[in-house]
């Protein structure tokens, strides 16, 4: 099989429950190997794209393709995929050992292969001596690795996982980050992961399709997903940043290269998102770190700061009367950050990303 043959293909997948319309002629290749991302708020149509890849739903209209032959007749349990639903789905009754075995029972398997498949799975998923422990018995994260150790131990090509740690706490869930990361990269298998959370995929993933109203509106690295939005609601749903209305300039581009915007009495040089015809009502994207308090640009009262920990938010206020915000790293905050103090902001125009309103 060419290394280049994508894991799944998703070819025009349309899915209708009764009068409502959950996905719109979705396509999406995911590679062999990575770390894929289905980022959208709730009701955008993620999971339900995941269960039709996994078997568990029939799409309207569309093929699916896994390893390069359509898997629409095939059930759940004979594609090469599994599952990790959000809730885990672990028998209670059934020690760490049981539960991982379970699958590979079903299949008859002998004695001595489920035996080692599960201490190799256990290894794995650092859990090695948890053999005969109970489910009950076992922390969040330990549950958590369990359902993945069950999960992998079937060998599927595509680890299919739908919000698994929406249910732990903050610091357990950055745990599992790591652990993710490491069982990814240690099996090589293709990952497809569901979540609303923008840190999240942006931490994991190697792409992220971002999903609105049951379409994909973007797909690329977490680096263009957040650097290089190619529409405003991706740059409203990853990240932080600030907004300023205002037309795209007629006339081109500056003399640096770049498009201009008017925004009142301001022409801010910036990039385009994507195209746009001059004189078009846009939004200026500005990220909240890029913007640089110092002795130079546009004059500003501080209003107010507050401190987060490695980084300081501040709130300024431009003449005119237009507030932006800055985020700073704690140790570079080396202006006066007090109410009523006078600063100057400024910003590279490569990183205000000019977008249709």
């Amino acid at each position: 099989m060419a290394k280049t043959e994508a894991a799944v293909s998703v070819r025009g997948v349309t899915k209708a429950f009764g009068g409502v319309l959950a996905l719109d002629a979705v396509s999406l290749e995911v590679r062999r190997g990575e770390f894929l991302s289905l980022l959208g708020p709730s009701g955008c149509g993620k999971t339900t794209l995941l269960r039709i890849i996994g078997g568990f739903e029939q799409p309207t209209s569309g093929d699916v393709l896994i390893g390069g032959k359509s898997a629409l007749a095939d059930p759940p349990y004979r594609r090469r995929t599994n599952m990790i639903f959000q809730h885990l789905a672990l028998f209670p009754h059934l020690t760490a050992a049981q539960n991982i075995a379970f699958g590979l029972e079903v299949k008859k398997l002998p004695r001595s292969e489920i035996e080692r498949k599960v201490k190799e799975s256990l290894a794995l998923v650092r859990l090695a001596g948890y053999e005969e422990r109970q489910i009950d018995a076992l922390s969040g994260g330990q549950r958590q690795r369990v359902a993945i150790a069950r999960a992998i131990v079937n060998d599927p090509e595509v680890l299919l996982l739908d919000e698994p740690l929406g249910a732990l706490d903050l610091q357990l869930r950055l745990q599992m980050h790591d652990e993710l990361k490491r069982i990814h990269r240690e099996t090589g298998r293709t990952f497809i992961f569901v979540t609303h959370d923008q840190g999240e995929a942006i931490s994991l993933s190697d792409r992220i399709a971002v999903m609105w109203e049951g379409r994909i509106i973007q797909l690329g690295s977490p680096r263009e997903i957040y650097e290089r939005p190619a529409a405003l609601t991706v740059a409203q749903f990853v990240g932080h940043a600030n907004f300023i209305e205002g037309r795209l300039e007629v006339g081109g581009a500056s003399a640096s290269g770049a498009l201009s915007m008017l925004a009142g009495d301001w022409r801010l040089d910036g990039r385009a998102g994507a195209q746009i015809a001059p004189g078009s009502p846009v939004i200026g994207v500005l990220r909240y770190e890029k913007l640089v308090l110092g002795d130079k640009g546009l004059p500003a009262t501080v209003q107010e700061a507050a401190y987060l920990g490695p980084t300081v938010r501040v709130t300024v206020k431009l003449e005119g009367g237009r507030s932006l915000i800055a985020e700073l790293a704690s140790t570079e905050a080396n202006v006066s950050l007090t109410p009523g103090a006078q600063v100057r902001v400024s910003w590279a125009p490569d990183n205000l990303v000019i977008l249709l309103a």
